[in-house]
């Protein structure tokens, strides 16, 4: 019955339902989708339309600092969604980078982000973009309030209305902060964070990479959400992503899936995947209220090939842990240099241990197979790859900007089909709010002059007591 639910909603179904609303950020200009009475499409087009507008400008020079240098490094400012989807896209589409502009991603609340990423800029070629949807993320407005004061340090108050700009909906705060809201940038509450890099928080990538580009990066989510609209169940590729999730992480008991691209600017990937999927289907209760009768929320992670070989592939290949995996690869590089005797492709190097991997995974080797290569018989055991390893191998001409928007949308798709036959919400994430509101009490209490009362529990209290005496505060 859920899987029918899937087909009824996501396959076939004309009405995208409020959870799967946030395709509309990539419908084409003539579509037509109505949210409570508003023409969204058209909405998302005119905020499209400023980005465009402003990126041009930037671009081309027109938009200058205070000083009138033209502006040669954006510093997108935001946490969660509002980094990992612009941090990943921004590295992976780097050969997209066409008009001398380079862009920095500050999100930690660590003083050494923002520190680390400032080295090295000019205030007066540096623009900040501000990504927080109410303008009142702690984090990013931190990070924000430090890089102003860097800003204002170098070139006086009066320049932060020409080297910031804003990703937000709280049109009095922006202004509050200096920005000039005719440079804020707005979304909408159907859009959430790890669904929002095709939205204005995609601005320091439109930046980078120009309008068409990112038109083009649109168009490829678009792509896959046409595909999941109309395949059949059985040709489905992001059904049958998300089935075959469901089949090893409740059938299998793997808990844990490897994200593993054979390309050095995907190096992202796996940690955009993370909060994709992690925090949409990481769930112990149905959207009814009631727990939840399997194990939901596969756990992502990964590295480039070929790092992970020399790192985690051991306990792949012979491990006692079944971990399935994606190998993703690309036909045509988009950088390559000979190999050591200059005869060959370093590509298909990289190439040929993406497709070797895959192949041990399946089908691996016997004990006879070692026996028979005159290996002494006390160290067969420990050559022997049982292979039956599970592994899903996506293979594209070339990174593009739309072929990256395909990936994206494919695996936002694999979320929703597990979801919808987890019968859990997707689209929620109540498990990250109550560390919020502890920090925030917590805070005086390791920072305020006199000893603390005790705190609720003796790990806390003994952990925020050390803290207090190794930075000179009463015990």
């Amino acid at each position: 019955k859920r899987i029918e639910t899937v087909v009824n909603i996501g396959i076939g179904g004309s009405d995208l339902g409020p959870a799967m609303v946030y395709q509309a950020l990539r419908l084409p200009r003539t579509a037509k989708l109505t949210v409570d009475g508003q023409d969204v499409v058209a909405d998302v087009h005119e905020v499209l339309d400023a980005m465009g507008d402003f990126t041009d400008r930037l671009r081309s020079g027109a938009w200058t600092g205070a000083t009138g240098k033209r502006i040669e490094t954006v510093v997108n400012i935001g946490i969660g969604g509002s980094d990992l989807g612009p941090a990943m896209v921004y590295q992976a589409l780097r050969h997209y980078a066409d008009a001398g502009i380079s862009a920095r991603f500050v999100s930690n609340v660590d003083p050494a982000d923002l520190v680390a990423k400032l080295d090295g800029l000019d205030p007066a070629t540096t623009l900040f973009i501000v990504a927080s949807k109410t303008f009142t993320t702690l984090e990013t407005l931190t990070n924000a309030t430090a890089a102003r004061r860097w800003l204002v340090g170098a070139l006086g108050g009066d320049a932060v209305s020409k080297h910031f700009v804003a990703v937000s909906t709280n049109k009095k705060l922006v202004e509050g902060f200096g920005i000039d809201s005719a440079n804020m940038f707005g979304f909408w509450d159907w859009v959430g964070g790890r669904y929002s890099v095709d939205s204005a928080i995609g601005l320091s990538v439109m930046a980078v990479i120009g309008r068409e580009a990112f038109a083009d990066f649109l168009a490829g989510f678009h792509i896959v959400d046409t595909h999941f609209a109309t395949a059949p169940l059985e040709s489905n590729a992001p059904a049958l992503l998300g089935l075959i999730g469901l089949w090893y992480s409740d059938f299998f008991g793997a808990e844990t899936r490897a994200v593993l691209p054979y390309s050095n600017d995907m190096a992202r990937f796996a940690a955009y995947l993370q909060q994709l999927t992690m925090e949409s289907n990481g769930k112990s209760v149905r959207a009814d209220g009631t727990p939840v009768s399997a194990a939901t929320g596969e756990i992502f992670w990964g590295e480039p090939g070929t790092n992970g070989q020399h790192a985690f592939y051991q306990l792949l290949h012979q491990g006692t842990r079944l971990v399935p995996a994606d190998f993703i690869g690309f036909s045509q590089p988009c950088d390559d240099l000979p190999t050591a005797d200059g005869t060959g492709s370093m590509h298909d190097l990289l190439m040929s241990n993406f497709f070797a991997q895959t192949q041990v995974l399946a089908f691996g080797k016997t004990a006879q197979e070692i026996s028979a290569e005159g290996t002494p018989a006390d160290v067969v055991p420990h050559k022997v790859m049982p292979g039956n390893k599970p592994s899903t191998s996506i293979l594209a001409t070339r990174l593009t900007p739309s072929v990256l928007g395909q990936l994206i949308a494919l695996y936002e798709h694999q979320v929703f089909t597990e979801g919808v036959i987890w019968g859990i919400d997707s689209f929620d994430q109540w498990g990250v709010e109550l560390g919020k509101t502890q920090a925030k009490a917590l805070l005086p209490v390791i920072t305020e002059a006199a000893s603390p009362a005790m705190q609720s529990d003796s790990s806390t209290d003994a952990l925020v007591r050390r803290y207090r005496e190794e930075r000179g505060r009463a015990r």
